[in-house]
C-alpha cells in the first residue's frame, strides 16, 4: 500500500520540510504550561499547549490532534507529508495475528478474523521523521475504531530488513531491529513509551521476557529519561480537523514522539527500511498479538548519501586512467578518505553522518598526464546547496533526504604533430606558430617520401585552435598541406584527446636550359641558318653523372626540362657533339650555366653554339714529261706548300679547313 495523501496535496513518504528551528527554550516553556494544563496568551491568538521534545518543531499537542495551532515554524501532521498506512476493514477480512502469537515470536502467524472489541481494533498509523539542527525525532500516529475498556497497548516496531519471514507478510528481523512500546493506562491520557532492540544472538539474559535469543532485549523507559512523548485526543476531532482520517471520538487517536539518537546512537548509521503497527491482549509484554496493520516502506535513517561521478572527454571507459579524490566527511561505518575514479564510475557513500563544511574535492596535482579539470557539476543534487570552488566542493548534511550528487567533468588535452616531407632532395625547413610552443623549430629531412621525413610534436595543447607557417627556403616550392583532421594549417582545429598531424610536403624548384644552334651554309645563302639533328649534353646540377642529351629540332633548338634549380645543386654544362664536316666557331663547351626556376616554354636558361662547315683542299702539278720540269707551290696557308720530286710531280692537300681565301704562287721551271 502507498503511502496516505492527504485532501489537499499529493504526498511521499518522510519528505523533509525546510524550516526555521523554534527555540528550545520556547519548547520547554510551552510543554511546561502543557503540563499544567494552561494555555499561553499573548497580544494574539492563544497557543495551543504542546508537550513536544526540546528542539523540535513538531507539535505533539496536550490534547492530541493532527492540525497545527502555533505560528511557524510549528508544524503537525496536517502539514507535512507523512508515511501513512490503512488497516483492512473491519471484519471477517481484517488481518490479525494469531496461535499465540507473541513479541519475541520471529514469525506471527497471519490470520484472518475480527478484532474482540475490548481489544483496540486498529484503522490508521502513520510515521514522520523530522530533521533538523537540533536533532532528529520519530513522529508516530495511531487510531482505532473505539476506546477499549482496559489497558491500551500498542507497538510500532521498525525493521531495517525488506525480506519478509516466513509469513509472507512481517520483515526478517535482524539485530538493532526496534520495538517502541505504547503503553496507556486506563483513563490516563499520557503514554509510558519504551523502547526494545531485537537481540539475534547471545545469552538469554540480554530477553525482556524470552529465555533464549534471538528475544527483544530488555525495555528502556523511553518516557522517564526524556527521550519520547506522547498523548491522546480527550476530545472529539472531526472530520474537518482529522487530516482524511474521519471523525474521531475520544481517545481513538493517539500520537508520540521519541528522540531518534535513542534508536540509533550519534556516530552510527541507522536504517528503518519499513514499520508497522500492533496490538497486544494486555500490558504484559508476553501476551498474544491481536490486531496489526500490515507493514509499509518508511527509508527512515539518520544519515545522508554523497555520490561522485566522473565523466571524461572523451571517453575513456574503465580502462582510461584514474582521477584521486579526497573526502573530509565521516561515514559509518568508516571508510578511507581518498578514493579514485575512471571513466563513467561513481563513488556512492549512503553512509554519511550529518555535518557542516564537509567537503570532497579531486586532487588536480596529481591529474594524469595530459588531463586538466574542466568542472564539477552538483545539480542533481538533492536537498544540499554546496558552495564549488574550482574542484573543491563544501556543503552541508542535516537531514535523509539529502544527496550530494556531483559530477567530475576532465577532458584530455591534445595533440598536434606538424610532419616535414619532400617530394626530392633534403634539407632544413624552418617553421613558426603564433599559438605553439616554442614558436619556431627547424624540421630536416633526409630523402625524399616518408623514409626521410622529420616531425615535431606539441603535446598537453589544451584543446583549441592552433597555426603552423613554413618559411619557405630558395629554390623551394610548397606542394601541398594537409592536416588528417580537416583542419587548415592556420587554423589547426584541437578536440580533447585528439591527435593531428598537419604535413607540409615541398618540391625543389625545377628549371631548364634552352640550347640554340645554328650554322653557315652557302648553299642556303649568306647568314646564319638552324641545324637540326645536332646532340649536345648537358652535365652537373641533378643531373645523373653521364649527364642528359638532346638534339636540335628543325629550327636548331634543343631544350633540356625538368633541372633542379642552381640555387640547390649548382651549375651545369651544356658540350656539344659536333657532327662530321663542321667546327664549332669557339668552343664545344659551355660551363657555369646558372638554371633557376621555369620550363623550356618559360624562363629558360639559354645558350646558342655556332657550327662552320668544312672543305678539304688539294694542289696538284703534274709533269707531262717525266722530269721534263721541276715546280714549286707556295701558299698563304702552309698546309698546301710542296715542290715535285724528281719525276716532277707534286701533290699538296689539306682538310677540315673554315671557309678562307687561299693564295698561292705556283712556280714551273724548264
Amino acid at each position: 500500500m502507498q503511502p496516505h495523501p492527504h485532501p489537499s496535496t499529493n504526498h511521499h513518504p518522510i519528505r523533509r520540510r525546510v524550516s526555521r528551528r523554534r527555540s528550545i527554550i520556547a519548547a520547554v516553556s510551552a510543554m511546561c504550561l502543557a503540563l499544567v494544563g494552561l494555555l499561553v496568551t499573548t497580544s494574539g491568538p492563544a497557543l495551543a499547549a504542546v508537550i513536544s521534545l526540546p528542539g523540535s518543531n513538531f507539535e505533539i499537542d496536550d490534547d492530541a490532534n493532527l492540525t497545527v495551532q502555533n505560528p511557524a515554524p510549528s508544524i503537525d501532521w496536517a502539514t507535512v507529508n507523512e508515511t501513512r498506512k490503512v488497516d483492512k476493514p473491519t471484519g471477517s477480512t481484517d488481518d490479525s495475528f494469531g496461535q499465540g502469537s507473541k513479541e519475541d515470536t520471529p514469525s506471527p502467524s497471519v490470520v484472518d478474523g475480527s478484532i474482540p472489541n475490548n481489544k483496540s481494533d486498529l484503522k490508521t498509523f502513520g510515521v514522520y521523521f523530522e530533521s533538523n539542527a537540533s536533532g532528529k525525532f520519530l513522529n508516530v500516529f495511531w487510531n482505532r475504531v473505539q476506546d477499549p475498556t482496559g489497558t491500551t497497548n500498542m507497538d510500532f516496531e521498525f525493521n531495517q530488513s525488506s525480506t519478509l519471514s516466513a509469513n509472507g507478510v512481517t520483515p526478517v528481523r535482524t539485530a538493532g531491529d526496534a520495538l517502541i512500546q505504547y503503553d496507556l493506562t486506563s483513563g490516563g491520557t499520557r503514554p509510558e513509551l519504551f523502547l526494545s532492540k531485537w537481540v539475534a544472538t547471545g545469552a538469554g539474559s540480554q530477553c525482556e521476557a524470552n529465555n533464549t535469543t534471538p528475544c527483544w532485549g530488555h525495555r528502556v523507559n523511553l518516557t522517564t529519561s526524556g527521550d519520547a512523548t506522547g498523548s491522546i485526543n480527550t476530545t472529539p476531532i472531526t472530520a474537518a480537523n482529522a487530516d482524511g482520517l474521519g471523525a474521531m471520538s475520544a481517545r481513538t487517536f493517539g500520537e508520540a514522539q521519541i528522540d531518534f539518537d535513542a534508536l540509533a546512537p550519534p556516530g552510527t548509521c541507522t536504517s528503518f527500511g519499513s514499520a508497522y503497527l500492533k496490538s497486544r491482549s494486555s500490558d504484559s509484554f508476553t501476551a498474544a498479538l491481536k490486531d496489526f496493520i500490515a507493514p509499509v516502506p518508511t527509508n527512515i535513517n539518520n544519515c545522508a548519501k554523497v555520490i561522485i561521478r566522473k565523466q571524461t572527454d572523451p571517453q575513456t571507459g574503465t580502462t582510461g586512467p584514474s582521477f584521486n579524490y579526497t573526502k573530509a566527511f565521516t561515514t559509518s561505518p568508516a571508510t578511507s578518505n581518498t578514493f579514485s575514479l575512471t571513466d563513467d564510475a561513481s563513488q556512492t557513500y549512503n553512509n554519511v553522518l550529518f555535518g557542516n563544511n564537509l567537503t570532497v574535492t579531486e586532487n588536480l596535482g596529481t591529474l594524469p598526464q595530459g588531463w586538466d579539470f574542466v568542472n564539477v557539476d552538483c545539480s542533481a543534487s538533492t536537498g544540499v546547496t554546496p558552495t564549488i570552488s574550482g574542484a573543491l566542493v563544501t556543503f552541508n548534511l542535516d537531514a535523509d533526504t539529502d544527496v550530494l550528487d556531483c559530477t567530475y567533468n576532465n577532458r584530455a588535452r591534445g595533440t598536434v604533430i606538424i610532419k616535414k616531407v619532400t617530394s626530392d632532395g633534403q634539407g632544413p625547413f624552418d617553421f613558426t606558430s603564433n599559438s605553439l610552443t616554442p614558436a619556431s623549430w627547424t624540421l630536416t629531412t633526409t630523402a625524399p617520401g616518408n623514409a626521410g621525413a622529420d616531425s615535431r610534436t606539441f603535446g598537453d595543447l589544451t584543446p583549441g585552435t592552433y597555426d603552423a607557417a613554413e618559411t619557405i627556403p630558395t629554390g623551394w616550392n610548397l606542394t601541398n598541406t594537409t592536416c588528417d583532421d580537416g583542419s587548415p594549417v592556420t587554423a589547426i582545429g584541437v578536440s580533447a584527446g585528439e591527435t593531428v598531424t598537419c604535413t607540409f610536403t615541398n618540391a625543389r624548384e625545377r628549371g631548364a636550359i634552352e640550347i640554340t644552334k645554328t650554322r653557315k651554309h652557302a648553299a642556303d645563302g649568306s647568314g646564319d641558318h638552324p641545324q637540326a639533328g645536332v646532340t649536345f649534353t648537358v652535365t652537373g646540377g641533378s643531373t645523373p653523372a653521364a649527364g642528359v642529351t638532346a638534339v636540335t629540332n628543325a629550327q636548331g633548338v634543343a631544350c633540356v626540362d625538368n633541372l633542379v634549380v642552381s640555387s640547390l645543386v649548382g651549375n651545369y654544362t651544356v658540350k656539344e657533339t659536333v657532327p662530321a664536316g663542321y667546327h664549332v666557331v669557339g668552343s664545344d663547351t659551355q660551363s657555369g650555366i646558372a638554371v633557376s626556376e621555369g620550363t623550356c616554354s618559360s624562363g629558360p636558361a639559354k645558350v646558342s653554339f655556332k657550327n662552320m662547315p668544312l672543305t678539304d683542299v688539294s694542289i696538284s702539278v703534274n709533269s707531262q714529261v717525266d722530269g721534263g720540269t721541276a715546280s714549286t707551290v707556295d701558299c698563304d696557308n702552309n698546309a698546301l706548300d710542296g715542290s715535285t720530286n724528281a719525276s716532277g710531280d707534286v701533290t699538296t692537300s689539306t682538310t677540315d679547313q673554315e671557309p678562307q681565301t687561299i693564295h698561292c704562287t705556283i712556280v714551273i721551271d724548264p
